[in-house]
């Protein structure tokens, strides 16, 4: 089977993300709802969690069939409103009943990592043509012990099998996390980290590397040079020194050796307003196609204000596609069909665009 082009049609991967949270759920309410977005894509998982959460949706209506697969590229060949599952499990491990709604469990966390590796290793082989990972618990993932306890997050996982995809050290293997929605979009310089490695991190290295690799994964996407806005560190973006110097001495050196290299980068602008300007309304776009954000609450609080079930967080810097629902696993309302489906349909609907 081949598209126009010739060239071959691969499937996307869609993970499970832990199986005591909302994940399992909002698969099974955007294959059930959204058929056409999720037509050629799989998911990595566990089928008695999978059918479990189809009958969440169902709520007593008439449930989703599961359709477990015995390989990706099975996926293409799946009509509508039919949930395609490749098992993580086989055997005795496969036997194991569903987790319990909403409590923390290293099997769980175990599932939800082994699900990531998987579907990581198939795109890095080109094998499936995209990523899209429901939420994980970083507790649980924590719990289940042995190399999943290295990783606060999807964006750490992913970029170390990408290392070791390309036996290359993780520290060559420079990645960013990109949080986006219709109205703005937002790449961080740090991540997850604490408030105070956070101001540690923000060194001219750091800052110069996030612009370029922003840079170069927008201009992929909008076919251009991106409009970058950066926002300062500081109140003021420093106000010329009198509340810190880290604009001054860091982040316009970056800035200016990103322009040498061709990136269209604005100096450093005061964090209060730098959102604002970016932001993309109806007949009003944005100054900016992208903001550079110097830590993880600074850059996601503006996205998310605007509205979770509208965000996609975004990989950069992989060799894979990989985006994300922008919301956590929700261990309150797990098991209540409450949960909403429109991030992780968004995700599924940019991981696509993100293909070309």
């Amino acid at each position: 089977m081949t598209s126009s082009n010739h060239k071959p049609l691969r499937p996307m991967a869609i993970t499970m993300g832990d199986a005591a949270g909302i994940g399992p759920e909002i698969i099974a309410k955007a294959f059930q709802d959204s058929p056409q977005d999720c037509l050629g894509c799989f998911v990595v998982g566990d089928v008695p969690t999978l059918r479990r959460a189809a009958a969440v949706v169902a709520q007593g209506g008439i449930c989703l069939p599961v359709l477990e697969l015995s390989a990706a590229q099975d996926a293409l060949h799946v009509p509508p409103r039919c949930l395609p599952v490749l098992p993580v499990y086989s055997g005795e491990q496969a036997a194991v009943p569903p987790v319990a709604f909403g409590q923390l469990s290293a099997h769980a966390g175990q599932m939800a990592g082994d699900c990531v590796a998987w579907a990581a290793r198939a795109a890095l082989r080109g094998e499936v043509s995209a990523l899209v990972t429901a939420p994980l618990n970083k507790a649980a993932l924590s719990m289940a012990g042995g190399w999943l306890t290295s990783f606060p997050g999807h964006t750490e996982m992913l970029q170390a099998l990408a290392a070791e995809h390309a036996h290359t050290p993780v520290a060559q293997m420079p990645v960013r996390m990109m949080l986006a929605n219709d109205e703005l979009r937002v790449v961080l310089v740090s991540i997850h980290v604490a408030l105070r490695e956070a101001l540690a991190a923000v060194t001219f290295e750091n800052v110069l590397q996030t612009l370029l690799i922003t840079h170069r994964s927008l201009s992929a996407v909008l076919g251009r040079s991106p409009s970058i806005g950066v926002a300062g560190l500081n109140p003021h973006a420093g106000e010329g020194g009198l509340f810190g110097r880290e604009e001054i001495e860091v982040i316009l050196p970056a800035v200016h050796a990103a322009r040498a290299q061709g990136v269209q980068v604005s100096e450093p602008i005061a964090p209060d307003t730098v959102f604002m300007r970016a932001r993309s309304q109806p007949g009003r776009p944005g100054e900016f196609d992208v903001v550079v954000a110097m830590y993880h609450d600074q850059g996601l609080i503006p996205v998310k204000y605007l509205g979770v079930d509208k965000g996609v967080n975004v990989t950069l810097g992989l060799a894979l596609v990989r985006t994300s629902p922008d919301h956590g696993t929700a261990f309150d309302i797990a098991g209540t069909a409450q949960a909403d489906a429109a991030s992780l349909v968004q995700a599924i609907r940019m991981a696509r665009q993100l293909c070309g």
